[in-house]
């Protein structure tokens, strides 16, 4: 965007969508003029063509102050952001204990992840991993110092990563801990003619030492790492090392990062980002800046926040199970979760539209569970969420979804990326120019669903759905007081635009970040009004299926009418 143009295109390209957005500047300000989302792979100019033409037929006036030419498509600049099928990553620890941290570790990062250990597999099972043609690098490790648990066989796993180091020579390969400072290591690489990378001050003439915490790179694929301890459970030194061995120049979940953090800037609004694509999920939380410092932004993008599954196993079934109100059994929502993987777009309407919410709950809450850390910060003022399950549901729906599984008490905004804009513009590399066209598409960037205030505490000492306290709006919409009961949602119109102070008000005790009887929150409106949650935080859902759907159903049925089939 070096020039200044009158019209570009948005192209976020997705493994299930292909969504182009056209862009025009018509006066003093940018405007997003149309949009269209089609199955992925499709030519993104064949795509753009159909919107120029629509935007063309509909307005003429509009279209020549924007200088746009529908013959002339393939001349407009483009902001291309993609999205890349995940890759795998196979995971060796030296005990089940490193096993585990170092899985946990690489789960918060976008690679797919096989974990295995002396204690959970035998050699040959070890060795089979790390030489599948699928696995596209080898994390391997153990703590440092080792444990009395991973010394017995630390000198084995150091002679495996040897092997596979000459088997496989264009496999990248990270050491987390001192595995380099085996004499199996050694022996193994030095039979490959490698060199060794070690912060040792004892090592062998000739090997390279760096800070520690640093990446080490040998030939440029043999990566040291530090080991995670479980005291501190500090894990960032390691999951950057293994984002660094992935694309992100125009990676959609990598730009949309930058475009959440200017956008947060932007608003002067604490935001945070839920995005659920088909094969992996971003969770983002973004800061505006202070007086001192730019803004500032935290994200974890994990591969096991994707809405499909690449392993249909009892697990991914039940996960999705656990959040439908149907009579489907297991092995039909097998069959309907391996077609939702070969066919995103295939009965995306009615219960095929409810099956993808379900999906994107059980996606959120592995999201939400691999990103903890971020659970504890504050609420944000506004929530972002993105994702083709999102489209296809009502907005109240929506809310509900993001109240059931992203839970802490607090009132949030919510609103939809329904052009999928975020990623696109996340590819402008100047901040400044970035924050620019940000501020000037803000009214069209999202599409406002409502407010979702969450108490916790409401249920206590009472039997749910009594009256529990009372809501009062002041504003825009002022309205009659209405009641509140224990363990319910309640939700309430309140149109796009709308603001107010909402003024609650409990006959006990509730925790809203403090413990009180009344409190006043302001609210905004959306196309899905404002929701009240009092029920129990965390979610407590019960164990017998048929009760399980009995509750969901009575909260779906204002958000999602005729979901009880």
């Amino acid at each position: 965007m070096t020039s200044a143009p009158r019209a570009l295109l948005a192209i976020d390209a997705g493994l299930a969508t292909t969504t182009v957005s056209l862009i025009g500047r018509p006066a003093a300000r940018w405007r997003l003029l149309g949009s269209l989302s089609v199955p992925a792979p499709a030519e993104p100019d064949a795509v753009a063509a159909i919107v120029v033409a629509r935007v063309a037929a509909a307005d003429r006036g509009l279209a020549d102050r924007v200088d746009l030419d529908p013959a002339a498509v393939g001349e407009l600049p483009r902001l291309t952001a993609t999205t890349p099928a995940a890759r795998s990553l196979a995971v060796i620890g030296a005990s089940r204990r490193a096993a585990n941290l170092l899985h946990d570790a690489a789960t918060r990062t976008p690679w797919h992840v096989r974990a295995a250990s002396p204690e959970t597999h035998d050699p040959r099972e070890m060795t089979d991993l790390a030489l599948r043609p699928g696995v596209e690098a080898l994390l391997i490790g153990c703590g440092d110092p080792p444990g009395p648990d991973e010394r017995g066989a630390l000198d084995d796993v150091a002679a495996l990563a040897g092997a596979v180091a000459r088997r496989r020579p264009e496999l990248p390969i990270v050491l987390a801990g001192p595995i380099d400072r085996r004499r199996a290591w050694r022996d193994a690489i030095a039979d490959a003619g490698g060199a060794i990378a070690t912060d040792d001050p004892e090592a062998e003439p000739g090997a390279s030492a760096t800070p520690e915490g640093t990446a080490r790179s040998v030939e440029g694929r043999i990566l040291r790492a530090p080991a995670i301890r479980l005291r501190d459970g500090a894990d960032e030194p390691l999951r950057e090392i293994l984002e660094g061995l992935l694309p992100r120049s125009d990676v959609a979940r990598h730009t949309m990062v930058q475009a959440v953090i200017s956008l947060a800037d932007v608003l002067d609004l604490r935001i945070e980002l839920l995005d659920v694509g088909l094969d992996g999920g971003l969770r983002v939380l973004a800061s505006p800046g202070a007086a001192d410092q730019g803004p500032s932004g935290v994200a974890v993008r994990t591969a096991t926040g994707g809405l499909a599954p690449r392993v249909v196993d009892d697990r991914a079934v039940d996960e999705v199970l656990g959040w439908t109100t149907g009579s489907l059994d297991r092995h039909r929502m097998g069959d309907r979760l391996l077609d939702l993987r070969a066919r995103p777009w295939a009965d995306a309407t009615g219960d095929g539209a409810r099956l993808r919410l379900a999906a994107a709950r059980a996606a959120l809450t592995r999201l939400a569970a691999a990103t903890t850390d971020l659970g504890m910060l504050p609420p944000p003022d506004l929530t972002i969420v993105a994702g083709g399950a999102f489209i296809a549901a009502p907005p109240r729906a929506v809310a509900l979804a993001v109240s059931d599984t992203i839970r802490r008490t607090g009132a949030t905004q919510v609103a939809l990326d329904h052009a999928r804009l975020l990623g696109p513009l996340g590819t402008i590399e100047d901040p400044d120019e970035r924050r620019s066209v940000l501020a000037e598409l803000v009214d069209d960037l999202l599409a406002p669903i409502g407010t979702v205030v969450v108490v916790a505490g409401a249920t206590t000492g009472r039997r749910g759905g009594q009256r529990v306290g009372t809501l009062a709006l002041a504003g825009d919409g002022s309205g009659p007081t209405v009641e509140l009961h224990g363990g319910e949602v309640g939700f309430f119109d309140m149109p796009p635009g709308e603001r107010a102070m909402a003024t609650l008000e409990f006959r006990d005790a509730i925790r809203f970040g403090r413990r009180a009887r009344r409190l006043t929150v302001p609210v905004s409106g959306g196309v899905g009004g404002l929701a009240v949650d009092l029920r129990d935080v965390p979610l407590r859902l019960p164990e017998r299926r048929d009760r399980r759907r009995a509750a969901l159903a009575q909260w779906n049925a204002e958000a999602w009418p005729g979901d009880d089939r």
